[in-house]
């Protein structure tokens, strides 16, 4: 048996390293610590053509959220041990697995106060993505280290303009129900933004 104590801590509180590092030998998976996506904060693989389990994780995401992430990813693995693919991936049974799951760290207050209060609030009918549920997602994104130059599309006042990580830049408009209405400059077509989405202001002066 591995202990992989030593490695978990760098990216989680370290009084959670113990559990996953129990839950890794015991599954067995292959955990890897994944490279930023910006699709997805992690990725659950059932055996498959030889493979076992296999779980990725973002590298840059704060011990709070990587720590949910992991969970998250754990109650993939717990749902398909029982049911295999027969349930739908976030049904009630892999609903049911996280919150079991979540519970050691809940009753051992591992979080911040703000953190634990909105994820009991979450647990009540977990999502398919942490930042599916906005106000969890505002309370984790306070733990991130700051990039400079980085704000949540609800951030900037209305007419701001913005760009993202592949280039592209747009210009905020009025918020529509949950999400807002932004115009790309380039092309004029518009597209729709949620809240915390992570954008890059741009400054249009010249000298």
């Amino acid at each position: 048996m591995q202990d992989y104590n030593a490695q978990l801590s760098k990216y989680i509180p370290a009084s959670a390293a113990p559990i996953i590092s129990q839950w890794i030998n015991d599954s067995p998976c292959t955990f890897r610590i994944s490279r930023s996506r910006t699709s997805k904060f992690g990725d659950y693989r059932p055996p498959y053509a030889g493979y076992g389990h296999r779980i990725s994780v973002n590298n840059n995401l704060n011990p709070y959220a990587f720590l949910i992430t992991t969970v998250h990813e754990f109650a993939h693995l717990k749902t398909w041990n029982v049911h295999k693919n027969r349930v739908k991936p976030h049904g009630q049974e892999w609903k049911a697995s996280f919150r079991q799951l979540m519970q050691p760290f809940i009753q051992s207050a591992i979080f911040p106060e703000d953190i634990q209060m909105a994820l009991i609030k979450y647990m009540d009918n977990p999502a398919a993505s942490s930042c599916s549920d906005l106000q969890l997602f505002r309370v984790l994104k306070r733990y991130d280290s700051k990039v400079d130059n980085t704000h949540t599309v609800e951030q900037l006042p209305e007419n701001t303009v913005f760009s993202l990580k592949n280039g592209k830049v747009f210009q905020k408009k009025e918020k529509i129900r949950k999400r807002y209405r932004c115009i790309e400059i380039k092309t004029q077509r518009v597209y729709l933004f949620s809240p915390v989405a992570e954008v890059s202001p741009v400054d249009l002066k010249t000298d």
